[in-house]
C-alpha cells in the first residue's frame, strides 16, 4: 500500500491552491485556524472577513435530505474552507461501519467537499446497540487488525484518505500490545489514513493516566498529521484535578496552548481548531481565540527550522 504523507494528501486534496478558489481565504489551508460552525453563528460566519479562516462542522448533524441548515451550510462552503468531523462510525468496535451511516456520510462529502473528514479512534454500536460516548478499547493486534478493516472499509466508499483523532482516555485499560501512539502509526502505515491530533485530548489524558505529553507528541508521525484540535476541559465535580473532562465548553487552557507550541515547534503548522461545543460564546470570543492559534501557525511558518520531521 502507498504510504499516505501530509504533501500528497494536499496535493491530492488540492489544498494548496485553496486561498485561489475561495474569496477571504487568503492563506493555504494548511498553515491557517479554524473555528467549529454552530448554527447560532451562521449569519455572522458568512459575513467575517478574517483571511484564512474554515470551519468544522460535525457530520451527524448534517445528515439530512434538506432543510434551513443545509442551505446555510451551503452558503458558507461558497466562501470558506470546511473540514468535516464525525463521531458515528466506531470504527475501533468489532462491527464494520454501519452502511447506512456510511452512505450518509458520502453522500455529504460529495455534496460539500470538505478539505478533511475525520474520525475517532474509539467505538460507540454494538450490534444494535448505541452508546453516547466515544469508548476505549485494549490496542491488541486483533484490535489494530479491525479498526485497520473498519478505516479501509470508510476511505473505500468516500473515495478518498480520512484522518484518525486520538482519544480522550479517563481510565487505564488492561491488555494492551500497543502504546497509542505505536497503534496510531500502525494504523498509517496499514491504511494510508492521516491523524488528527487533539492537543487537548493528549493533556487529558497524560493527566488522568499519568504519562508525559510531551513524549506522546514527540512520538507523534509528523508527516501524517492532517490535522490538530484545540478545545477546553473541566476538572470533575467529585474527583477534583485529578480527573479532567473532555467538556469543550471552556476556553483553550495554557497548558494546552504550550502542548500546541510544542507540536508545532516539532512538526511545522496545520490547519488548527478552536473546537467549542458547550457553553457556547459569541462568535468574536472564538474568533479571538482562533486568532491565538493563528498568530503561533504564522510565527512557526515564519520559523526556518520548523519543519515536519
Amino acid at each position: 500500500m502507498l504510504q499516505w504523507t501530509l504533501e500528497n494528501f494536499l496535493k491530492t486534496m488540492g489544498l494548496a491552491e485553496a486561498s485561489a478558489h475561495l474569496p477571504g481565504s487568503a492563506k493555504p489551508v494548511r498553515s491557517s485556524a479554524g473555528v467549529s460552525l454552530k448554527p447560532e453563528h451562521f449569519g455572522e460566519a458568512l459575513a467575517c472577513a478574517s483571511d484564512g479562516l474554515w470551519f468544522e462542522v460535525h457530520a451527524e448533524n448534517y445528515m439530512v435530505a434538506g432543510g434551513p441548515r443545509l442551505a446555510m451550510l451551503e452558503k458558507v462552503r461558497e466562501r470558506r474552507p470546511l473540514s468535516v468531523h464525525g463521531v458515528g462510525l466506531s470504527l475501533a468496535g468489532s462491527d464494520r461501519p454501519d452502511a447506512d451511516q456510511l452512505s450518509r456520510l458520502c453522500v455529504l462529502a460529495d455534496r460539500f467537499q470538505p478539505f478533511l473528514v475525520s474520525e475517532h479512534l474509539a467505538w460507540s454500536m454494538q450490534g444494535e446497540n448505541y452508546f453516547p460516548d466515544l469508548l476505549p478499547f485494549p490496542r491488541t493486534h486483533e484490535a489494530l487488525r479491525t479498526v485497520s478493516r473498519n478505516i479501509e472499509i470508510t476511505q473505500d466508499a468516500l473515495g478518498r484518505p480520512i484522518a484518525i483523532e486520538n482519544p480522550s482516555l479517563y481510565i487505564a485499560v488492561e491488555g494492551h500490545d500497543w502504546s497509542e501512539v505505536e497503534f496510531l502509526e500502525q494504523l498509517v502505515r496499514r491504511t494510508g489514513c492521516g491523524l488528527l491530533i487533539d492537543v487537548n485530548n493528549v493533556h487529558v489524558s497524560s493527566v488522568n493516566l499519568g504519562f508525559d505529553s510531551l513524549v506522546y507528541l514527540d512520538g507523534i508521525p509528523a508527516s501524517a498529521v492532517l490535522e490538530i484540535h484545540l478545545a477546553g476541559h473541566s476538572v470533575d465535580p467529585e474527583v477534583g484535578a485529578s480527573l479532567l473532562i473532555d467538556s469543550h465548553d471552556a476556553p483553550v487552557s495554557d497548558g494546552v496552548w504550550q502542548l500546541f507550541d510544542h507540536l508545532l515547534s516539532r512538526i511545522g503548522p496545520r490547519p488548527s481548531l478552536i473546537e467549542r461545543d458547550g457553553n457556547l460564546p459569541s462568535f468574536s470570543e472564538l474568533l479571538a481565540e482562533r486568532d491565538r492559534a493563528q498568530e503561533r501557525l504564522e510565527r512557526v511558518e515564519r520559523t526556518p527550522d520548523a519543519r515536519a520531521a
